[in-house]
């Protein structure tokens, strides 16, 4: 009988059956073999009595004992996973053990009772339990059961608990403790069913991880995690916060609640900016956040996604803030992203070119240099605009490959216009914010001219007011001066724009201004752009720096712009953009060439 009933269990264990329904089973068999016998297992979980099984016993019975704390001698279970050695109570009634638990025993019938101690791993994980309704203590045959019972209970529990590590290791990040991204997609797969909405996601970025990294090393920057990720947690409520990424978390917020997301995302913000020590260094940790609330029958995956392009839009935009998921946000990520399809692909199939507008001396019309515009041909041969995939230039790899791209075009064609002795003056180069990041601006640059054999004293590099200025970025600035040093000009792009004013004129280290095509536009009698403009060439001119007027489209701007010493200018009037073999035609025919009585640009 006993062989039986282990083969039974043992069956049960190895086909990874719940420990519940095995334990279950097993008092069911044990009852079966003992009549009038009933039969029960608790838990011990910290430090307190679990009810696990007791398919004979009444709820409320189970119900009494589950959850008591083990301290000594309170019934005899209690006894027995405090002290580890197997009870008796032959008489419940006039047992001091059960002197709390007659009321609950008695009227079932239950006048004595043994328990005895499951162990593993050197420690009582549990008791199992005989009820009598006679009193009496255990024979041999009992004690025989008792102890093939406890042996089964044993390597139930052993597996049961390598299952749920196994889980606990593939649901919990390592750093943190916290849930990790399996469970945060676990909990979102549970959402996706859930109908009516009431739930939402919100998503963190930290936004200093790699510079503390950079700075005080990768220790510093766990010890960082670990502090967000006990912030985080002690905001949102247990099993409420995950850790996804390296310095991305989680939180899922089921609530019914009237109250706005953003009040959560406010607290979270507040509780994550606090001063934490890593180490020997004081951090202020700083985060980003996006979220979004689930919408009726809304899919699990369409509300994360609404969070990341929530998210993506603070980092852009409101960088240390919360933004929250609205119709429509999507659409610019989607823009940028086909912008970059496209233009990676157009990269790879030599489809960006360089088109070129001229430079002229407004008095005479001569052509003294170009501005060299990016432009993508596309299958069907029709030119695309730099404006129509501008969007691609914010990812900092894509503006890189096309700035080495155009750099080698615009050379190769430099030095075919050398060749044919054509007056080149300058050809000016637009740089984005990520040439100056990705490193090595001056070596990449030199390195292309030198191959083509273009001297540098042709190269006119153009950074715009939100590059060189906006942000006071010193390795912008200090990336200019090895450039200026070496030979080349450098020109303030959409001058007044922006962050510009008349005193970087003087401060700024750059040898051109280009005045942006919207002060062009208001030159008529009665704007106030007049006086600015005017006042802006007398005081560049009296520097010693060059002027250029952009986006000239009337003879009335032309002739204003004349009227206040401004020599240089570009846009529609004189010509569009146009490709290599048209400007070497515009060079030959109205380039002005060195041995005139007007001094070049580039001198």
């Amino acid at each position: 009988m006993i062989l039986k009933l282990q083969n039974t269990i043992l069956e049960m264990i190895a086909r990874g059956e719940a420990l519940q329904a095995t334990i279950e089973r097993l008092c069911v068999e044990t009852e079966a073999l003992l009549i009038g016998t009933v039969c029960s297992v608790l838990l011990v979980r910290d430090e307190r009595l679990q009810a696990l099984a007791g398919p004979s016993l009444p709820q409320s019975f189970q119900e009494a004992l589950d959850g008591l704390p083990i301290a000594g001698f309170i019934g005899s279970c209690d006894t027995t996973a405090f002290e580890g050695e197997a009870v008796t109570v032959t008489e419940i009634e006039h047992d001091p053990l059960w002197a709390g638990f007659n009321a609950i025993a008695l009227p079932l019938g239950f006048k004595s009772r043994w328990s005895t101690p499951i162990c593993s791993g050197g420690r009582v994980v549990a008791t199992f339990n005989f009820y009598f309704q006679d009193c009496r203590g255990r024979n041999e045959l009992e004690q025989r059961i008792v102890n093939a019972c406890t042996h089964l209970c044993a390597i139930a529990i052993e597996r049961d608990d390598r299952v749920r590590e196994r889980q606990r290791l593939t649901y919990t990040d390592v750093l943190t403790g916290l849930p990790n991204r399996a469970a945060f997609n676990q909990v979102l797969s549970a959402l996706a069913g859930r109908a009516g909405g009431g739930w939402a996601v919100i998503l963190a970025d930290l936004d200093n991880l790699k510079v503390i990294n950079d700075t005080f090393g990768h220790g510093a920057g766990d010890e960082l995690i670990q502090i967000v990720a006990k912030r985080i947690d002690a905001v949102a409520g247990t099993g409420r916060a995950f850790r996804i990424g390296g310095d991305e978390f989680a939180v899922v917020v089921e609530s019914d609640t009237t109250s706005p997301l953003s009040t959560l995302a406010g607290r979270l913000l507040e509780a994550i900016k606090g001063q934490a020590h890593c180490g020997d260094h004081v951090v202020l940790p700083s985060a980003t956040l996006g979220g979004c609330v689930a919408s009726p029958d809304e899919p699990a995956d369409q509300v994360r996604q609404g969070a990341d392009v929530a998210l993506y839009h603070a980092k852009e935009r409101s960088r240390g803030q919360f933004v929250e998921h609205r119709p429509g946000l999507g659409t610019a990520l989607t823009r940028r992203f086909r912008a970059i399809r496209d233009v990676s692909l157009a990269l790879v199939e030599k489809r960006i070119h360089p088109y070129y507008q001229p430079i002229v001396r407004l008095e005479s019309g001569e052509v003294v240099g170009f501005e060299a515009l990016c432009r993508m041909s596309e299958a069907s041969g029709d030119i695309i605009a730099a404006a129509n995939f501008h969007e691609a230039t914010k990812d900092a790899h894509v503006a890189a490959e096309l700035t080495q791209c155009m750099l080698q075009r615009v050379a190769r064609d430099m030095r075919s216009w050398l060749n044919r002795g054509l007056p080149l003056q300058h050809v000016g180069i637009n740089l984005s914010a990520a040439d100056f990041h990705a490193g090595r601006l001056q070596e990449r640059i030199c390195t292309v001219f030198a191959d083509a054999g273009v001297p540098l004293d042709h190269v006119v590099l153009e950074v715009t007011e939100s590059v060189y200025l906006g942000h006071r970025d010193h390795v912008v600035a200090d990336e200019i001066k090895l450039l200026r040093s070496c030979g080349m000009r450098v020109a303030l792009d959409d001058f007044g724009t922006g962050f510009a004013s008349l005193t970087h004129l003087l401060t700024v280290p750059v040898d051109i201004i280009k005045i942006d095509k919207s002060f062009v536009d208001r030159l008529t009698p009665d704007d106030g752009a007049v006086v600015i403009v005017e006042g802006l060439v007398s005081i560049a001119n009296k520097v010693g720096l060059r002027v250029v007027a952009e986006g000239i489209e009337t003879d009335l701007q032309l002739k204003q712009l004349v009227s206040f010493g401004c020599k240089l200018g570009q846009g529609y009037l004189f010509s569009r953009a146009v490709d290599a073999d048209a400007a070497a035609s515009l060079m030959a025919l109205y380039g002005q060439h060195v041995g005139n009585d007007h001094e070049p640009l580039r001198a």
